[in-house]
């Protein structure tokens, strides 16, 4: 159909009006009023809409509908808004067409999607008779009572339509999308249930623009590295192509040009526009997708109408020449004349279908304006950190069956707990393999993880053990890695992802911070994705390292809302912790960051050269420790309380050992493990009971956890506390043994020490 065959003069009036809202709605009004054409074919609700389309009038009507009650949201929510009724104007106008994808999937292919989804939405919401018309007019209110978010966010998401609720969607979904995507077949290889159909596909949708972010092209590369090597990764990528993000404009043919040639994708182009055209095209995509297990790139050209949202004067940086042409290339345009042309409506009958839309909107938005509101903040945070201790608790100290121990570690004498005292990185390889034995679903990836066993040998002999579809390498990209554990979760695994060093992280921090530990928020706990992320961390590798390997900050994980951050110093203790973090995912499908000190992977000793004062026994499988639960060296001492954790606490309890020598006091050492969410009360009650304190803090002096710590103790013991802290510089930490003037130092900790008590 051309285009030009809808840029008639209806659409030139009051072209320079800042409602462009009005304009587009009285565009398609005029249009059907001047219609004066004989329908050219007499067709049934059962034929054809179009030669060689399998699409015929009735399913025609029904996508025409989603379009048109996508349309009259948008200019609701705008309505809504200049009422102060409404609070998003994010709008869906000109790509209406992606009903054609929200038709032509199940409603089992989970799907992640771009904002400007609304018809998708529609048209799958039929599949299960959902009034999508009202969830929506609940969202753009930010209703308690709205079914996906609660009133905490306007998204587009459903629980029984499988559809995950999304924030930004700047490309950020796309790394979780196709992580889902090899999880799917991932699940089914190690012969866990799957939540949905095994020949599900996964649909993930966004804009030009965002294709050239660059999450975007490390996740569709990800996806073309997996194809390539001929591993299933069913997913149909939908690039929504407008042209435009925000105010910059993509270059005439960029995304086909990027994206039409491309080893282990596939290429489909549509007309955005023309709804029957996109159906054909998405149809073919998505059987594609779902017969060959293999992504696909169904790129949709379209237009973006009424601005990038309800603020957004386009006047500024596009013509009204532009803004006109745009505005004639509208999908409702082009519906409509399908409609006439065929038969498929009469001019009165769409125009009652029209107004019909636009009056079960507005009547469903002044139901929502009245609906309950979220009032404290206790409701707008239930579901951002779940926890129930108890089910925590007896799942960590659950043990895998004796059977499955004796297999994975080659019977009775080679259980771990029969064995010498080891190091830690050996304590944490044999919880790893405890795990595995306890949890069928469990994986382990990341960079080098397999047949090498990682950098510090930390995960050596679990690929030989359990074989590449539960340990198994990525590539070298931090968010594939995050977004892959991501996408397992979902599938009802149990991920336990690898980043190789701490700085690493922060090249994917929003994978966490943006998308896994959001997740529960945004969907009214009705979505999770339990992770344990393995980051080897902190300072203190003699000879080694600079920055981005000897990293002594994770001030940036302790921002994240709903996390837990966990560090083990000891061997025995990591093992334990493990357990209670498996079970935080599995039970509460919480987000938990486990730093892992690498300056004492390997430390045998404490006090003095081979005294093995840091190797411990490998405990019981039915031993855990509880979140928040600190341990306390010396407890009865009252002279001198220490805090801190990691590489603090050997560090500590050298100190405590000169410092008695020298001066004959007692300190008290308390050892956090759990540094968030932060066990303000144990800290308190020890602090009460000596009086005198010292914060030992191996990270930086600004953002560190020594801040938080002084804070705990203002607000739960009121003045009289002594107390001081020793912490690293700010400072990067640099190479070899100049790492050590920045970092804190055990003569440091003594002199701060001695001058307490």
């Amino acid at each position: 159909m051309s285009q030009q065959s809808v840029s008639t003069g209806f659409v030139r009036a009051a072209t320079r009006s800042i409602n462009r809202a009005e304009i587009v709605d009285q565009n398609f009004i005029r249009f059907v009023q001047e219609w004066n054409q004989s329908p050219q074919r007499k067709l049934s609700d059962r034929d054809n809409i179009r030669a060689g389309v399998a699409l015929t009038v009735g399913d025609f009507r029904e996508l025409f509908e989603s379009q048109m009650l996508s349309r009259h949201q948008d200019l609701e929510a705008r309505a809504m808004r200049a009422r102060n009724e409404g609070f998003y104007t994010i709008g869906s106008s000109g790509h209406e067409g992606n009903a054609a994808v929200g038709r032509v999937t199940r409603h089992t292919d989970i799907a992640f999607l771009h904002y400007r989804s609304g018809a998708f939405m529609q048209e799958r919401a039929r599949k299960l008779d959902i009034d999508m018309v009202n969830d929506t007019a609940l969202s753009l209110a930010a209703s308690s009572e709205d079914p996906i978010s609660g009133g905490r966010h306007k998204v587009w998401g459903s629980v029984p339509l499988w559809v995950p609720p999304q924030t930004s969607t700047i490309a950020s979904h796309l790394p979780k999308a196709v992580g889902t995507a090899v999880a799917i077949a991932q699940a089914q290889r190690i012969g866990a249930k799957l939540p949905i159909p095994g020949d599900s596909i996964v649909v993930c949708s966004f804009g030009d623009a965002s294709a050239n972010n660059s999450t975007a092209v490390g996740a569709i590369n990800a996806a073309q590295w997996t194809a390539f090597q001929k591993l299933p990764c069913p997913i149909l990528f939908v690039c929504e192509d407008n042209a435009i993000g925000i105010s910059v404009k993509t270059p005439a043919g960029w995304i086909e040009a990027n994206y039409a040639h491309r080893a282990g994708l596939e290429y489909i182009a549509a007309d955005g526009t023309d709804v029957v055209d996109t159906y054909a095209k998405a149809q073919a995509a998505a059987e594609y997708c779902r017969a060959h297990r293999h992504p696909v790139f169904l790129h949709l050209k379209l237009v973006r109408l009424l601005g990038h949202a309800g603020t957004d004067a386009e006047t500024e940086y596009q013509s009204a020449a532009e803004l006109e042409a745009k505005e004639a290339r509208d999908p409702l345009l082009v519906s409509a004349r399908i409609a006439l042309e065929s038969g498929a409506y009469l001019p009165a009958e769409l125009l009652k279908a029209y107004e019909a839309a636009r009056t079960r909107v507005h009547e469903a938005a002044l139901k929502a304006v009245k609906r309950p509101k979220l009032t404290t903040a206790e409701q707008v945070m239930a579901p951002l950190a779940p926890y129930h201790p108890e089910t925590v608790n007896k799942e960590a100290v659950r043990p895998a069956s004796k059977q499955a121990r004796l297999a994975v570690f080659g019977g009775e004498d080679a259980l771990p707990e029969k064995l010498p005292p080891r190091h830690l990185s050996i304590q944490i390889n044999r919880a790893l393999f405890d795990l595995m034995a306890k949890y069928p679903g469990m994986t382990v990836f990341g960079e080098d993880v397999a047949q090498k066993g990682g950098v510090y040998t930390v995960t050596s002999g679990l690929y030989k053990t359990f074989k590449g579809q539960r340990v198994f390498n990525t590539l070298l990209d931090e968010q594939t890695i995050l977004g892959m554990a991501q996408g397992a979760a979902y599938m009802g695994l149990l991920p336990f992802p690898e980043i190789q060093y701490l700085a690493y992280f922060h090249n994917a921090c929003d994978q966490i911070r943006g998308e896994a530990a959001s997740l529960q928020f945004f969907s009214n706990a009705q979505y999770s994705n339990g992770m344990v992320v393995r980051i080897a961390a902190l300072g203190y590798q003699k000879g080694f390292g600079g920055h981005f390997h000897n990293d002594n900050s994770f001030t940036a994980l302790r921002d994240i809302p709903g996390v837990v951050i966990a560090c083990a110093s000891r061997g025995d203790d990591a093992a334990m912790m493990l357990r209670t973090c498996a079970a935080l995912a599995k039970v509460d499908g919480r987000v938990v960051l486990w730093l892992e000190p690498i300056a004492l992977y390997m430390t045998k000793d404490l006090y003095e050269p081979k005294d093995n004062g840091w190797l411990f026994e490998y405990p019981a499988p039915d031993r855990s420790i509880p979140l928040g639960e600190g341990r306390i060296y010396n407890p009865n001492a009252k002279d001198l309380l220490i805090v801190t954790f990691g590489n603090g606490v050997p560090m500590s309890l050298r100190v405590a050992k000169k410092l008695k020598a020298k001066t004959g006091k007692q300190t008290r050492i308390l050892d956090l493990r759990w540094l968030k969410p932060l066990n303000v009360e144990l800290i308190a009650k020890h602090a009460k009971e000596v009086g005198k304190m010292l914060v030992v803090d191996e990270g930086r002096e600004t953002g560190g956890i020594s801040e938080e710590i002084f804070t705990a103790i203002e607000e739960h013991t009121g003045r009289g506390i002594l107390k001081k802290r020793v912490v690293g510089r700010d400072s990067y930490i640099p190479l070899a043994a100049a790492a050590n003037l920045v970092l804190v130092s055990e003569d440091e900790i003594f002199s701060t020490a001695n001058a307490l008590v």
